[in-house]
């Protein structure tokens, strides 16, 4: 029996299932079940083996055999666009400015919401920058 070999097109961990090209056929649904133990999701471009039947939405595969190590880039992973990281550290200098450097420079601390603003603010910031 034939076993095709085909690339991974696509495929999102998050809602467990992808696309594989299957040579000279249309491509194969992949779900999560049937991808071998221990393997959590497939990448884009990573080749595999499988068996496929036809489903009702055209070709599922039903087993999975991964013949290559995925080439994942490593990426930094950030949650905001640089433009909003922008703004975020704008926010951040006028409050600074305006509420806390006026109460220190007369030898008082910022009420505790204030401080737990600028906190948040700052610990978002800095995660960001350090992802």
């Amino acid at each position: 029996m034939h076993v095709p070999i085909g690339k991974v097109k696509w495929y999102d961990a998050e809602r467990g299932y992808g696309f594989v090209s299957n040579p000279g056929n249309e491509d194969c649904y992949v779900s999560k079940q049937v991808l071998p133990d221990g393997v959590e999701e497939l990448h884009q471009g990573q080749r595999i083996d499988f068996d496929f039947a036809a489903g009702r939405r055209g070709p599922q595969a039903l087993r999975v055999k991964i013949l290559d190590t995925p080439r994942v880039s490593k990426k930094p992973q950030h949650k905001y666009e640089p433009e909003k990281l922008h703004g975020m550290v704008s926010d951040l200098v006028t409050l600074l400015e305006s509420k806390v450097q006026p109460l220190l420079r007369s030898g008082r601390y910022p009420d505790r919401k204030t401080g737990h603003q600028v906190a948040e603010i700052l610990r978002a910031v800095a995660k960001e920058l350090d992802s």
